[in-house]
């Protein structure tokens, strides 16, 4: 049987509902509307006879014959893009869809200058981009670029070093330093009012951790406040709420503007900061190569 140009719209269609199980989700993902991704199925159940989905108005699940032709059609799908891809490759047109993970504020810095140009340079590329600070397997998430910090890098992955390394400094407002004083050592936090941050996914907030006669210490400081968001730790501490701890970069031009006063530097060390990382493949997509290297050639 010949497959018709029609039918690989519909598998198209049919695996990344299958995938997202819900019907909106997929169809961002594919640029349709919702209703042309349901009537998409619907023409591809009405054409094998079958019901691939049990709907509700509120759940989406996949039936028996419906899970059976996801489990065949996925790898025969991705077979098909790959070769797809490197059809493209070999006629010197890097395009198809790289998908990036990065940490905010490693996407802020690193990603984000150099998108206006890789576009401009490279229109059939289309970059699928999460900024989160959530530490997942990149590889399960089906992501091909991660930008991180280098302790949260699995070793069987590529690293290659973005801006230089990287100090976490203790701030705190002249306001609050006026009324509680300045901490003389680590230690002293365990008396003071911190702003502690808390890495999404983790139950307990991050420690701070300082570096004295040529060992790292942590210290777990008492949090009056809890979050999830850097730049609400560093809002609050502006506010006068409490001592905050952070990346340097993240704080300087509050601290050049008045804003923060850097404490406790004398404690402090630097460590290795932020790297691209990507799986070891015998054959990488030529769109995956341009965002590395674009990513790296505009590295500040």
């Amino acid at each position: 049987m010949i497959m018709r140009p029609a039918d690989f719209a519909r598998i198209r269609t049919f695996l990344a509902v299958a995938e997202t199980l819900n019907f909106s989700k997929a169809a961002d993902e594919l640029g349709i509307t919702s209703s042309a991704a349901s009537q998409t199925v619907r023409a591809l159940e009405a054409d094998l006879r079958q019901q691939l989905f049990q709907r509700t108005t509120r759940t989406v699940v996949l039936t028996e014959a419906g899970a059976s032709l996801r489990d065949r059609m996925r790898p025969a799908l991705a077979e098909m893009e790959m070769a797809l891809t490197q059809s493209r490759d070999a006629a010197g047109r890097p395009a198809g869809t790289v998908r990036i993970v990065s940490f905010r504020s490693a996407g802020e810095k690193f990603i984000l200058p150099v998108l206006a140009d890789l576009r401009r340079k490279f229109p059939e590329v289309r970059l699928d981009i999460t900024f989160d600070d959530e530490v997942t397997d990149p590889v399960a998430g089906g992501f091909d670029i991660t930008v991180r910090i280098g302790e949260v890098i699995s070793q069987d992955m590529i690293a290659v070093p973005l801006g230089g390394e990287l100090r976490q400094i203790a701030v705190a407002s002249s306001d609050y330093i006026a009324r509680r004083g300045a901490p003389d050592t680590p230690y002293d936090l365990l008396s003071h009012d911190c702003i502690c941050w808390r890495w999404p996914g983790q139950q307990h907030p991050f420690p701070w951790e300082f570096y004295e006669n040529s060992r790292w210490f942590s210290i777990s400081p008492p949090a009056g406040i809890i979050v999830n968001d850097r730049r609400a730790v560093l809002q609050l501490a502006i506010d006068g709420l409490g001592i905050a701890f952070c990346i340097e970069d993240t704080a300087n031009n509050l601290i050049e503007e008045g804003k923060l006063v850097p404490l406790l530097l004398e404690w402090t060390k630097s460590f290795p900061g932020f790297f691209l990382s990507y799986s070891r493949q015998r054959h990488m997509p030529a769109a995956t190569r341009v965002v590395i290297d674009a990513i790296r050639a505009g590295c500040p």
